[in-house]
């Protein structure tokens, strides 16, 4: 009698323990997630960053005309990033600076392309309190023109 008493007193012990180990596992498994995203989207910023630098450095015959070559950088950079980032929290907000060493953009001169794009989580925001919820994503790319 006191073997079947002791048994049922047991019984609910299981689902409590799953409860409490539960919380802990899927916090995990969130985590894991919410940074192989903010990990693959720096990889997309890095290539997106070098698609912009490709564009800045190809070779022009004539005068050139930087504001649209700035222009046409940004549009390859947002274009890639369009396509390929990950934005769990709604449209990317980027940031692209465009850095050239010599403005005649003479063969051997440097391009440099820096692409800065907020990381907002989005499954856990509130346990990411001290990054303050946003992690700042950077790709810096340098090439020379042809």
């Amino acid at each position: 009698m006191k073997r079947i008493r002791s048994l049922h007193k047991q019984q609910g012990a299981e689902t409590v323990e799953f409860a409490i180990t539960s919380i802990l596992l899927f916090i995990i498994l969130f985590g894991i997630i919410e940074f192989s995203v903010a990990l693959y989207d720096k990889a997309v910023l890095t290539n997106a960053s070098r698609e912009g630098t490709r564009e800045g450095i190809l070779f022009k015959p004539g005068p050139r005309d930087l504001t649209a070559e700035d222009a046409a950088i940004e549009q390859a950079i947002r274009d890639y990033a369009e396509q390929y980032l990950i934005s769990l929290g709604g449209p990317a907000e980027m940031t692209i600076d465009i850095l050239r060493s010599d403005t005649s953009m003479s063969p051997g001169s440097e391009v440099i392309v820096t692409v800065d794009y907020p990381y907002r989580f989005l499954l856990l925001p509130g346990f990411v309190g001290t990054l303050g919820g946003i992690i700042e994503i950077q790709a810096i790319t340098s090439m020379r023109a042809e």
